[in-house]
Parts: structure tokens; sequence; C-alpha cells
């Protein structure tokens, strides 16, 4: 490799320096308008910024942006003289539906734009600037240096990169290359399989593009052009589909004309000030810098990876991996289920796209049906599914009780079970109304026909699958979700003041319904079936969590919940990372801190386990293979540590190390709809504040010491109950918020950026 000249590297480093000063390679300034008192949030994200000393070389270690639509990744390229920026996006799947989603309603690749440069790379210097969601830096190579700067635009989806080549590297330049249209999965692959035609390549109105044809019809189009300006220049690029209209090409060609002509200062700061925003809603912190930032980059990521209006995320969210795998595209066995309730915790209703898609797109769950079972009342759920929740073929879930029976019969109950958490969080009752209550019903009426009364009186499920382990009947995974569907429709019911002829149904089903079968492990996957090896999914434990059917609050529920537990966890061979968020959700929601921060711990420190691992830049692999979930389900830990509000009860730091003497939170939001600020200082609660957005009951587990005042945001004081142990009961009406602190202290009710206990690196590769 060319020795680099001191002078390159000083031109290079100077370079870097200004365009830190400027926010950026773009002539707006970064955006400092805050409302008061949220600087801090500015500081929290900015200390979380990724770094890149080294060239990254895949998605594993590389920086990544996105808007829910159009998603990049930059490595390494494919020579020494360039840069990858590989182009994905949520939407662009084939629609070949007479084969099962993962192969006829498959992601499919698009391509990379490539940065060729004039000498071999020999150094970069790179921020992810979290708070404007920009990627900066420079590229150091044997010739000279590049800085540039890079978003994707939040509202426009078009790819930026404003780039200034230093001396040396003023050749340097763009280019596209095509990837295959065809599926990446293997498995089942049919023989008569075919790749879609190859692509056109095109230029119209001085936009470079490159239009690829679905067999199916419509397809997708990734359009480019560079302008330059003096020593500044200018990529915008884009990727648009179309279908069943091939309409991608013209949109794409006009998304990229209309980006280079806009005002580049009014693009730049509308984006800026969606992402600056978009951290206001809430806040965390915590001593231990690596979760602290760990937390604020799993927030960056879930908002670059799926809007309310934009497709529920696959594995890969919006990105693609460039060699692809067999998970191409939405898995509702477990994967949606975790990856989404981070947003409800946080304040993050727009990012909320499975209740989004469960509206829109409810009677394509009939296709999921077997078809002997078609009413037009009964729905069900099959994985893998695209998007708009077709399975794609003649793939259903199979019938419990036959050779069919497959492992997916709850995947519908569980999905659901997170748009009741989007529900509880905002208490809006249209969300109740018009999705979960008809939606739910029709999914256990899947159930309802195979339910039989056993000669002990109680109704019993014949042979399922319990996710990924063994069949069993009465399957705990599914006795777990059918308890809690049916509950949660009487609730429902009489919420709605709704006479339903189901009701009755949906009461004897929870009143005869045969309990769990257990032996002294605790809970059994099924009747006659015990966990007899590690398992990396906790499916017949998701009534101790997420579904929160037995209570630590409760003593009589204690003993089973540690047993279960303890088993579980008590052989994490086949672990995987989901598995370790969910083992330290499940040790929050029964007190033991320090147990479940150990837990959370092991998963972001890098370790290991079943050639499952976190990489260096927060994504994660399972063996080479890509999937997104278990990060964002470690940051739900995170919460689950904070702050709890299941069964009637709001808990502040209930969960919290003592090794976090301090932290801070603001405007997380609970069950209830409840909005919580709190400050923990030196070991102990000093301040909670609580904003009822919805008027509902409030018991308010403060965890303040000695004796307390509750006062309204005027200072007014506030009556109260004594409900327990440092617990309250407080009348808040819709828009009233409570205030409690130690009697006689008037602390600061501000959010802050906790101290750290020590030191911790960036994520990225810093060094």
């Amino acid at each position: 490799m060319p020795e680099v000249s001191r002078r390159v590297v000083l031109k290079g480093a100077s370079v870097a320096a200004g365009a830190a000063a400027t926010g950026g390679l773009w002539a707006a300034a970064p955006a400092t308008a805050e409302p008061a008192g949220h600087g801090v949030h500015r500081d929290l994200v900015a200390d979380a910024r990724m770094l890149w000393k080294r060239l990254p070389v895949s998605w594993q270690d590389g920086p990544f942006l996105a808007n829910g639509l159009l998603g990049v990744q930059v490595y390494r390229g494919d020579t020494a003289r360039s840069v990858k920026f590989m182009l994905s996006h949520s939407q662009v799947q084939d629609q070949r539906v007479q084969w099962e989603a993962g192969i006829g309603l498959s992601r499919l690749p698009i391509g990379y734009l490539t940065l060729n440069l004039a000498g071999e790379v020999t150094a970069v210097d790179w921020w992810l600037d979290l708070w404007n969601a920009e990627l900066s830096g420079t590229i150091t190579t044997s010739q000279g240096s590049v800085a540039f700067s890079a978003l994707v635009h939040n509202d426009s989806g078009v790819l930026l990169v404003s780039t200034i080549p230093g001396a040396g590297e003023e050749p340097a330049a763009w280019s596209f290359q095509p990837l295959p249209s065809a599926t990446t999965r293997t498995i089942r692959k049919p023989p008569d399989y075919v790749a879609n035609p190859d692509p056109a390549l095109g230029l119209a109105d001085g936009v470079n593009y490159a239009e690829q044809p679905l067999l199916a019809g419509g397809g997708y189009t990734t359009a480019w052009r560079e302008r330059r300006d003096g020593s500044r220049r200018l990529l915008a690029a884009t990727v648009a589909y179309g279908f069943p209209d091939r309409t991608s090409t013209p949109d794409a060609v006009r998304a990229v004309r209309r980006a280079l002509a806009a005002d580049l200062d009014h693009l730049v700061a509308g984006h800026r000030r969606w992402w600056n925003r978009f951290y206001q809603r809430s806040l965390v912190s915590v001593p231990d810098k690596a979760v602290q930032r760990f937390y604020w980059i799993q927030l960056y990521k879930i908002a670059a990876a799926t809007r309310a209006d934009a497709p529920v995320v696959s594995e890969w969210g919006p990105w693609f991996p460039e060699v692809g795998n067999s998970w191409t595209a939405v898995w509702w066995n477990l994967n949606v289920q975790v990856a989404y309730p981070l947003i409800n915790g946080a304040n993050h209703p727009e990012l909320d796209a499975v209740t989004a898609t469960f509206r829109r797109d409810h009677e394509n769950l009939a296709l999921s049906v077997p078809e002997a079972y078609r009413d037009g009342e009964t729905y069900a759920l099959s994985h893998p599914g695209d998007w708009r929740l077709r399975p794609g073929g003649t793939r259903t879930v199979g019938v419990p009780g036959t050779a069919s029976k497959t492992d997916q019969t709850g995947n519908l109950l569980w999905g659901l079970h997170n748009v009741w958490l989007a529900y509880r969080h905002g208490m809006d009752d249209r969300v109740l109304r018009d999705v979960l209550y008809p939606v739910l019903a029709k999914a256990v009426n899947f159930y309802r026909q195979f339910l039989t009364p056993g000669t002990d009186g109680r109704l019993h499920l014949p042979l399922t699958r319990s996710p990924e382990y063994a069949d069993a009947p009465d399957c705990t995974y599914d006795l777990s979700l059918i308890r809690w569907a049916c509950s949660t429709l009487l609730d429902a019911a009489y919420r709605l003041r709704r006479d339903d002829p189901r009701v009755p149904a949906w009461r004897d089903i929870l009143a005869r319904l045969v309990p769990y079968h257990q032996d002294a492990t605790g809970v059994l996957i099924g009747d006659g079936v015990p966990l007899a090896e590690s398992h990396r999914h906790f499916s017949h434990l998701l009534w101790l969590y997420p579904l929160r059917e037995k209570l630590w609050d409760r003593p009589a529920d204690r003993d089973l919940m540690r047993r279960s537990f303890g088993h579980w966890a008590s052989r994490r061979d086949r672990w995987h990372g989901y598995s370790f968020a969910a083992a330290s959700s499940m040790l929050s929601v029964m007190g033991s801190p320090e147990e479940s921060l150990a837990q959370l711990k092991f998963f972001l420190d890098g370790n290991i386990a079943d050639n499952c691992q976190l990489t260096p830049n927060t994504m994660y692999r399972e063996g080479a293979n890509f999937a997104i979930e278990s990060p964002l389900a470690a940051a739900q830990s995170v919460l689950d540590m904070v702050v709890q509000g299941a069964a009637g009860v709001l808990k502040v730091f209930p969960s919290v190390s003592r090794t976090w003497r301090d932290a801070s939170i603001a405007n997380l939001r609970t069950e209830g709809a409840f909005l919580v600020d709190a400050s923990r200082t030196g070991g102990a609660t000093e301040w909670v504040r609580v904003h009822s957005a919805a008027g509902e009951p409030l018991v308010l587990e403060h965890g303040i010491a000695g004796e307390i005042e509750v006062r309204d945001e005027h200072g007014r004081r506030l009556r109260w109950q004594e409900r327990g142990p440092r617990t309250i009961a407080v009348r808040l009406g819709r828009g009233e918020t409570a205030v409690v602190t130690r009697r006689g202290r008037r602390p600061e009710l501000v959010p802050r950026n906790v101290p750290a206990n020590g030191s911790a690196p960036a994520w990225g590769l810093p060094g």
C-alpha cells in the first residue's frame, strides 16, 4: 500500500474538524432551538453518537441510516479504493403470491452505490450523529482525503451525500451496481423458481436510473444524480416501488430531481427538526453509560426502521444484508412481537406499524386459516408473511390435533398483544373498538373450534406445537394466550358497552380452561412434556412475561414464577439475544435488579451464545444471519428496570441495580396512559411526577422513603390514600398531574444526565 504523507493526513483532519464545527457538510447550521429544559436530551443523544476509527466491512459493524422505508448501510467497498453505500427498501418485495411469502413475497436485494476513490483507503474518521440522524467524517486515502456527510431525508426518503474531495481525490466518483432480483431464501425453494429479469439502465431528465421489472408486474427503480458546485458535491439517490403499476421509474427520477432542485438548507433543517423532536418525547439516563448509549441507539434504530405508515419490521428492518439469508419476510412467531414494545414505554406511538398493519390488512388474516375452517369469522396468522399479512401460496397455520399442526397457532394472539399494549399505553378507545376487539374475537374463534371438554370437566386443547421446541397437548404457550385473549375481550366488551352474544362463551373458556401442567420444576411445555434441554424461546413462560398473568406482588404466585423461570434459566447454552432480554425483564418484574442487570450486560458485552452475538454497531447476528429484534427487546429491558405499569400499579424505579445510585427518567409512558418523570439520587428516589393523559385510576408505588407530600403541578396539595409500603392512590382527571416528594423538600423537577459510574467506549469501531 502506498505510504500516506503527513500533509495528506493533516488535510483530512482539518476538513473533518470543519465538518464537525458546522454540523456536517451542509450549508444549514445545526438545529439548536429547543423547548426550555430540553438541552439535556441533546446532550444525552450527542453522548450516544457512534464512532468509527476503522473502516467497517459489513452490516455487522457499519453505520446505518433509514427513514422507515429507504435503508442505507456504509462499509468497505469491493476494492481497496472504494466505500459502499448499500441501498435497501422495506416495501420492495416480490409479488409471486403462488409461493409462500419467504419465496414468492420475498424481500428483494436492490444494489449499492460505490464511492470510487483515486487512492486506497488508509484511514477513516466517522461519526453517526444520532441527534440529526446524519453520518459525517473523512475518508483518508493514499492520494488524499474526502470529507462527507450523509443522511436519508426523513420526509422525502432520498439519500443525500455531500462530499468535498481534498487535493488528490478530485477524481472521486459514484457508480451503482444492481444486485440480482431474486430471493436469497433457500428453504423450500420451488424447483421452477427463476429470478426476475435483469434491470434496465437508463437516463431520464439528467438522472441515472436502474429499472428492475418484476415477473408478477410492477417493479422498483433506483435513481441517482450528483450535482457539483465548486469543490462541494451533492449526490441524491432514492428507490421507488410500484405494484401492480410500473410507476417506479418516474417516481424515483422525480424524487431525485426535486431533492437537487430544492433549497438544501430547507431540506436539512426539516430532516433535523423531525429527529430532534423525536428524541425530546422521553428521556432515560443511567450511570452505566454503555447501557445508556445503547438505549438511545435503539431509539434511533427503531425510528429508522419503522413508522406507523411504513411496513412492519421484517427480520432486517429496512436494511438488507448484502449476501442475504433465509429470513426474507416478516417473522410473526416472536420477532415482531418482541421488537415493538419499546415504542410504547418510550412514548413513540408514531412508530406503531403493528396496530396500523392489523387495522389496514386484517382481512388477509383469513388466508392463514386452514381452508376447512374459513367461515368469515375466523382469523389466524402464519409465518413468514409479507408486510400485508399474506402467507403466500397454500401456507396456513396447522390444524391442532393433526399431523398438519405447526408452531404458528398462537402467532396472531401474541401479535395482538402488541396492539393491546399500544392501547393500554394510550387508552384510545378507537384502537380498542376498531382494531383489537374485532380482530381478537376472530382470532379466539379459531381456538374455540378445538377446545374440548375432558372427563375432569375442564376444556383441553389437542396437540399443538410449542414454538421451536415440542408438540404437546394443553400446550402452555397456547393456553396462556387463550386465557389472556378471553380476559381482554371480556374487559373490552364491558368498556365498549357491547352486548356481544360471544361473551358467555368467553366467560366459559376462562372458567373451565385447564390450568397449566406443572411438576417440581414449574410450568411444563404442555401435558406430559417437560422442558428437558436449553430452549431459546420463552414461549412456555409468556404467562410470566409479557402477559403478566402471574404477579410477584401476589405471594401465592411467587413460587411458581421462581421455579419456572429458574428451570428455564438454568440451561443457557442455546439461548439467543432475545432470551437474555426476556430473562432480564422477567427478573425485573420479579424484583431481582442485580440479576436483571447481569442478564442484560451479558448480552450487551458482546458475549457469544450459541454462535449469536450483539455486533459492534448494536445490530445482532445469529450465525452470519441478520436479525433486528434482540437489541430492541434489550432496550425494553432497560425500561422495565426504571418503570413498570402493569396490573393497575405504576412502579417507579422498581428494579434498579444498587450500582445505579443515580437515574433520571422523563415522559416515559405506562399502561393507563400515564407519563412519568422521576429522579433517583444517592441510591434513593428523590421525586416522582405523574401526568394522567386519560384520567385512569392511579395507584403509584413511588419508592420514596419517609413522609411524603403530594401536590399538583401548581403546588397545591392533593388528597391521596396509602395502599401499601411506599404506595399510594391518587385521583387524577384527564390532563392532571401529581408530584410526590419527601415532606418539606422542593427539588428541582427537571431531567438530567446523571454522572457516570465508570468509563465506557462509544459504540461502533472507536479504536
